[in-house]
């Protein structure tokens, strides 16, 4: 444990951001999950409404740090592609 204030401040910060940023990622691997759930069960309608809250996770992620750009940018194209093929 450190004796210095600033870093015992730094710890405690340091684990506040950890457990903000596992919520943030936990929501986002749960919102693809629900989109695909429903492109499994050939469900459009529904499947574009959780595209949608998938993609803004998936930017908010990626503007706050948590993945980087050119990999929500890539499981955004791999959601999309998924929701063109039930379309068709």
């Amino acid at each position: 444990m450190p004796n210095i204030k600033s870093a015992i401040k730094r710890v405690k910060t340091n684990e506040k951001r950890r457990i903000q940023n596992a919520s943030v990622k936990s929501a986002l691997r749960t919102a693809i999950k629900q989109f695909e759930a429903k492109v499994e069960n050939n469900d459009a309608e529904a499947a574009k409404a959780a595209f949608v809250e998938a993609t803004k996770k998936l930017d908010k992620a990626a503007n706050k740090g948590l993945i980087h750009k050119n990999a929500a940018s890539r499981q955004k194209s791999r959601l999309a592609k998924k929701l063109n093929g039930l379309s068709a």
